[in-house]
């Protein structure tokens, strides 16, 4: 999938804020489209946090965001792909890897989204740093 490499990347990377993310009472969560073969065993190593599948879509809505076959004439895929790929990130080609990720900072309560950060080209990352401190802002229900 041309996603696969640069979203294990970021899982990984994401997973290191998972000490933080524990410290603040902050769960960490990811949501997958498809679970082909042994796709989601293979993500989890990747990832500090629980894995869901949605398999409806329903959380990538409610317009499916893809990127076709001309977002391989981009250089910034490219470099995003070679920097995940020399991190010594794999990919498969199984399953539907156009559509595009992201990642949101959920807020508790009425506090609502409180980051988002919708991915406009495959590899076009989060600042771990932004997520941290969105983090920060959640009001923690007990």
């Amino acid at each position: 999938m041309p996603g696969v490499l640069v979203s294990l990347q970021e899982a990984a990377e994401l997973s290191s804020l998972k000490p933080q993310l524990d410290k603040l009472g902050v769960p960490l969560y990811a949501v997958v489209k498809e679970n082909i073969g042994t796709e989601v065993r293979d993500f989890k190593p990747h990832f500090a946090g629980d894995v869901f599948l949605d398999e409806k879509k329903v959380f990538y809505g409610p317009t499916l965001r893809k990127m076709g076959g001309l977002g391989f004439i981009r250089l910034g895929v490219w470099q995003n792909f070679m920097r995940a790929w020399n991190s010594g990130y794999q990919g498969n080609m199984n399953g539907e890897g156009f559509v595009l990720g992201g990642v949101f900072v959920i807020g508790s309560g009425k506090q609502g989204v409180l980051l988002e950060h919708r991915e406009k080209e495959f590899g076009d990352k989060v600042s771990n740093e932004a997520v941290l401190e969105a983090a920060k802002k959640i009001v923690v229900q007990k």
